[in-house]
């Protein structure tokens, strides 16, 4: 037996070096990690809506793709034509209010108010204030950057939706081609992926419902109008584990200053910051537990972990890609959600 014959028939050693080139392959693509990423989240989010309005509807699921994915456009062209006109008029209104507020203090014999007038004065404003918009003009285009990834991986995970029996069909030939151990191996790894993937998701889904749950009771007594958008905004935003919590403070502070002005942004930020406690050393720690079967304290040392490693993206992927290990190292096999069904059954 030759030293190829031997490697192929050492499945564990195998699956190793199909691992390391896997994982080589990603490193040398991590310019593109967001968009490879954000099409896998796109079209599992996608495949999971087909399947579950198809199980009590039997309608095709092109039409259903091409429903869904028209109701997103839909939904971000009014978002974009509705709320981001008002938040940037909201956002000037700001700017000028502060501008006035400095240039014309309300109480002159304010102490606090001369102190800060006095620093601003001997300080070196217009150095930092160029400071402050160079670092604003690369958010902005961090921002653009992102943009684009998810409209490229929106629209690739348009293509896949759409000729998905033609992709299975395709894909099964390199099952069977000379190097079918290679791509039964990567086909072994995704399966495995996309399994832990899938519990992990439904622990953030309730998460997200129970942040939006209390977010909107506390908005409704500040006494905010609009609560249905806010709602279904603070829900996507609380798809992203911790940071959606934080980044939906943004508009939320700038409509608090339109309607109450700096008394309704204080109690904003304090709403953030007690859900985003909560759901960090709560929700996050014990949904994500009972889920992966993980203890509290793994699973929050993960997330510190992988968001120091990877940023937001390791607060996403970091228990996934962990419970991925445990899985093929055989220290805790993760089920599947229908598994998990059965055997709660």
């Amino acid at each position: 037996m030759s030293f190829y014959e031997k490697f192929i028939h050492n499945i564990r050693l195998r699956r190793f070096f199909v691992l390391a080139v896997i994982i080589f392959i990603l490193f040398l693509a991590k310019s593109m990690i967001t968009m490879i990423l954000l099409t896998f989240i796109f079209t599992f989010l996608a495949l999971h809506l087909v399947k579950f309005i198809q199980h009590f509807a039997k309608i095709p699921s092109l039409v259903l793709v091409l429903i869904t994915y028209s109701l997103i456009v839909f939904l971000v062209y009014l978002a974009i034509t509705k709320y981001v006109p008002v938040l940037a008029k909201q956002t000037i209104q700001m700017y000028n209010s502060v501008v006035h507020f400095y240039q014309n203090p309300a109480n002159s014999d304010n102490q606090l108010l001369a102190v800060i007038d006095d620093y601003l004065e001997k300080s070196n404003l217009t150095s930092q204030i160029q400071n402050g918009a160079s670092t604003l003009l690369r958010y902005v285009q961090d921002i653009g950057s992102l943009g684009l990834s998810v409209v490229l991986s929106f629209i690739l995970s348009f293509f896949f939706m759409i000729e998905k029996k033609q992709m299975a069909d395709f894909s099964k030939l390199f099952l069977k081609s000379d190097f079918d151990w290679f791509f039964q191996d990567i086909y072994y790894f995704a399966d495995k992926f996309v399994n832990t993937f899938v519990v992990v998701m439904e622990a953030q889904f309730f998460i997200a419902v129970v942040n939006t749950a209390i977010t909107t009771i506390c908005l409704a007594l500040i006494g905010f109008s609009q609560l249905p958008s806010l709602a279904i905004m603070i829900f996507i935003l609380s798809l992203i584990p911790v940071a959606g919590v934080i980044v939906s403070c943004i508009p939320l502070s700038f409509i608090a200053y339109s309607q109450g002005g700096i008394n309704d942004v204080i109690y904003i930020l304090a709403v953030i910051l007690i859900v985003h406690l909560f759901e960090s050393y709560v929700l996050n720690p014990k949904f994500m537990s009972s889920k992966t079967d993980l203890p509290i304290f793994y699973t929050f040392v993960i997330l510190l972990v992988s968001e120091r490693l990877f940023g937001v993206w390791g607060l996403i992927v970091g228990i996934p890609i962990f419970t991925f290990f445990l899985d093929i190292l055989k220290v805790k096999p993760i089920h599947s959600a229908n598994e998990q069904l059965d055997n709660s059954i």
